[in-house]
């Protein structure tokens, strides 16, 4: 898909130039505006034409048999011929649902939370600003994700409903279509690259007519993300890590090219499955755990933990690590929304440097001498 889309600009803008030289500065702007303005993010492009948007979602899961494609338009721009099949959202937008929190942020970073009109299981929600929102009825609980109330979603009749598929079998992405509701499916989850997921403010501004906004947005927080790496560039990267815990029976590790193994790479930390090829977690036996990980020197642990007395009585055998004996163990889940939302799955995709510093001070407390985390607790 990328390959036609990006053999369509070129005959496109070609057949420009040939039919309009008399404005030779006019059609280098153009040249200019058509292309892809994403850097980072590898499933996501925004080619920005005048008038029009051509944005593809590209690997929206894992597997995933197809790419996606949208056309933002503006009320009176032209669309060629040949992006006609595809479908068209009016921008910007005046209404939306969105349905992971971790959109949130992206809205309110882009001071348009007040566009908001629905969202599933509210309760996840974090954020004060759109919480207050919640509590005075503006925005509605549509269902959940597995299950959105349909009925409900054609009342509010938003502009744009943004959601996600987990495989190639999403009867409920099916049904939504078929209501007659607009809906546009992101990939910001699968992304594995810190700045890569919060890139995917680039979106949101090209809905909501924000792009120079979220540009500046987004560049801050690159700038910030590479001035927090800069203080480990010379750094060894002497501190083992385990990471993880047990859920029931197995124990989930990080593998060595996921989002959370980059952090701790770019922290200059030696995750101890670094090594483990792939994205996403492999699955361990308690023991296997155990001989790896006995003497590491941290443990970020994983679930809303408040302690290492909590900690200890979810598993007794979790004494046996160094770090529990010496109270090295962190937790980035533990801090809750008021209503039991999790800060850290809400806020973290999008504020990379946030997460990146909360590693630093924990690996490299000298460097970061006056500054408190933003996620992270050290469980006493």
């Amino acid at each position: 898909m990328k390959h036609l889309v990006s053999k369509f600009i070129f005959v496109f803008s070609f057949f420009l130039l040939v039919g309009c030289k008399k404005n030779e500065n006019t059609e280098n702007v153009k040249s200019e505006i058509a292309k892809n303005s994403i850097e980072y993010a590898s499933g996501l492009s925004i080619v920005k034409h005048e008038g029009y948007s051509v944005v593809t979602v590209s690997n929206p899961w894992p597997n995933a048999n197809k790419n996606y494609t949208y056309i933002l338009k503006e009320k009176t721009a032209e669309v060629p011929d040949s992006l006609q099949s595809y479908p068209a959202i009016k921008v910007p937008l005046e209404s939306v649902v969105v349905t992971s929190t971790t959109n949130i942020p992206f809205l309110e970073m882009l001071e348009v939370e007040n566009k908001l009109v629905g969202f599933p299981h509210t309760d996840y929600v974090s954020s004060e600003k759109t919480r207050a929102l919640i509590d005075k009825g503006a925005v509605k609980n549509v269902g959940q994700n597995e299950k959105l109330n349909i009925e409900q979603l054609i009342e509010l009749t938003p502009d744009l409903i943004v959601t996600f598929g987990v495989d190639n079998n999403n009867p409920m992405l099916d049904n939504l279509k078929k209501s007659g509701l607009n809906v546009f499916i992101q990939a910001d989850w699968m992304e594995q690259s810190p700045l890569g997921k919060a890139e995917w403010i680039k979106l949101y501004g090209a809905l909501f007519g924000k792009e120079e906004k979220a540009k500046e947005l987004f560049d801050k927080i690159v700038l910030s993300y590479n001035q927090a790496k800069k203080l480990v560039a010379g750094k060894k990267a002497a501190s083992t890590v385990l990471y993880g815990s047990m859920y029931e029976d197995t124990w989930y590790v990080a593998k060595g090219n996921s989002w959370v193994a980059e952090f701790m790479k770019d922290a200059q930390a030696n995750y101890l499955w670094a090594d483990l090829k792939g994205t996403g977690s492999e699955g361990l036996s308690f023991e296997k755990v155990l001989v790896k990980a006995k003497t590491a020197n941290f443990w970020i642990a994983t679930g809303a933990v408040k302690n290492l007395e909590e900690l200890g009585k979810n598993n007794p055998h979790y004494t046996e690590f160094d770090a529990f004996k010496n109270k090295n163990v962190y937790n980035f889940e533990s801090k809750l929304g008021a209503t039991g939302g999790t800060i850290y799955y809400e806020l973290s995709p999008s504020r990379p440097d946030l997460v990146l510093k909360d590693y630093i001070k924990i690996f490299h407390p000298d460097l970061l001498p006056g500054y408190e985390f933003t996620f992270a607790a050290k469980l006493n």
